[in-house]
Formats: structure tokens, sequence, C-alpha cells
């Protein structure tokens, strides 16, 4: 049996309104159009699907059946008209991020964007060494993934979390000084541990620097140094050691999306738009990092 979406589309249109004159009017057809839609539905189907009164409109069981079948069939010719549709929405995207934001949702979402807005180029700087807030004042990014104690009036904050000290689960403190593993002085979690460490009388060094996190991570989990990450990336091998060696509490941050000069084309608005919507998501699951503990 071959159903035309036309059909489908003229009997949702008549139960949503409750009538045929407001599905005309919906549809942009004359009454007696949508009638005869109507009548060639119920006539390859073989049975009636409307109740009609002079007062009331109602389904039949089989139409009630048919509404559910109707509705599902249309939203998935709407998403593929949407999705093969060539998008007007054309340009650059300059978006930068942290490497510890990226995980596995952040991939997904840039393909996402990719295949239902082909005509825009993106341009995604990954990084942990560079001032993404400077480089949004500086108009050399649109739009940027930035982490902060504080929640700025021009940020439109994605999750908020707790910084923690970790170390290997097999971790022992080698001798009096306690090593540590950072990222490049331009890393906010660096920072914040710095400055937490010069109100204490703890005695400690820098053993290992990496301009990423995966360096980080190998010496963490090697048992060489502990370091600082926000609770929601702690990985299987690491445990929490807030509440040993006299380390300081840590405060919590924000991460927050950040809009420059040129993050008001409809470019940019479409691509901000997917960034908050995944922010919508569990942690664990917008970091691509199982949570441990």
């Amino acid at each position: 049996m071959h159903l035309d979406p036309t059909l489908l589309r003229a009997f949702v249109a008549v139960k949503e309104a409750g009538g045929f004159t407001r599905a005309a009017e919906r549809l942009h057809l004359t009454q007696s159009a949508v009638s005869h839609q109507i009548r060639r539905l119920e006539e390859q189907l073989g049975r009636p699907l409307l109740h009609r009164t002079t007062r009331r409109l109602t389904l039949t069981e089989d139409g009630e059946d048919l509404l559910r079948y109707a509705q599902q069939i249309l939203q998935g010719f709407d998403a593929l008209s949407r999705r093969f549709t060539p998008s007007p929405v054309s340009g650059v995207v300059r978006f930068g991020v942290p490497e510890t934001f990226m995980g596995e949702r952040m991939p997904s979402l840039l393909c996402q964007f990719a295949r239902s807005y082909p005509a825009v180029r993106l341009d995604v700087s990954v990084t942990s060494m560079l001032d993404l807030r400077a480089m949004i004042e500086a108009g050399d990014l649109d739009l940027a993934i930035v982490i902060s104690e504080q929640k700025h009036a021009d940020e439109a904050l994605l999750r908020r979390t707790r910084l923690v000290w970790v170390a290997a689960e097999h971790f022992h403190l080698p001798g009096h000084s306690l090593p540590l593993a950072f990222m490049p002085p331009t890393c906010i979690y660096r920072n914040v541990a710095v400055r937490a460490l010069s109100d204490t009388a703890i005695d400690w060094h820098i053993i290992f620097s990496s301009p990423g996190w995966l360096g980080i991570r190998a010496a963490v989990l090697a048992g060489l140094a502990a370091t600082v990450i926000t609770r929601d990336e702690l990985e299987p091998g690491m445990k929490i050691i807030d509440e040993e060696y006299g380390l300081p509490p840590l405060p919590a941050v924000g991460f927050s999306l950040l809009c420059g000069a040129g993050g008001h084309t409809p470019a940019a608005r479409e691509f901000g738009r997917l960034v908050l919507n995944m922010a919508e998501l569990p942690p664990h699951a917008s970091t691509g990092r199982r949570k441990v503990g």
C-alpha cells in the first residue's frame, strides 16, 4: 500500500486544528480540497477515520491508530527534508575549546554541524596553551569555551564543577616535596593550584610539564606526579587526594560559552545553539570521560 504523505498531512491537520475549515487555512487549501484528501485516504485504507457531526469531529479507533503512525512518518519526512535541503547559512566560524572539554561529545557535535551546514567552514582551535578569552577580545575567535572561577555577564554557563587534586591510585610521596604535573602557565588549573599552594607551607615542585592533557595524564597514571583537574575528568586509575599531604581546598570553576564580535553571524549563532544544547547532557557525557568516585 502506498500512502501519499500529502494525505497524511491533511489528516493530521484536521485533527490538530479541530475541523476542516481551520485545517484548510493551515494548509492554504480550500475546505473542499481537504475533504477530498480525507476521502481519498479513507478509500485507500478501506475504513472510516473520522466521526463527523454538525458540532464535533472525532477520530474512529482506526483513526486514532493512524494518527500516531502519521505523526511519526511526517516527523521523519520533515527531518529528512531539513537534512538534505541546502542551507542558506554560510561563512566561517572560528571556535576555540580547551582540550579537557573535548571528549567524545564535542567531535560528534562538530560532525553534526558540518553535515547540517556544509557551506560553513569550521576553524577549530583545541588548546590548553592559549588564552581563549584574550583571543576572543582580540577578534581572533568568534566563539570559545572558557574556564573561569567567576561567571561573567557576557558568558553563557555550560556547566559548573569543582577542581580537585588527583594522583594515581598507587601514588606515594617520594620525599618531602610533592611532585606536580602541570600544563603551561596559561592553564587556569595550574594558576589556581599555584595560588592555593602559595598560602600553605607545603613543599612542592613541578616535575613534569606538557602542552596537552595526554602528557599530564600519562605522568599522573604512571605515579610520577599529582595534578589538578575537575572532578568530572577523573579517570580509572586516579584518586582524589584532597585530604592528603595538607593540600588546600580548591574552588569550583565554570565552563562557559563566550561570544566575540564575530559571533553574531547566522553561522556562529547556529553553532552556538548546538553547543548550548550539548550542555544539557550530564557532565560525564559532555566530557566523554567516565565519572569515578
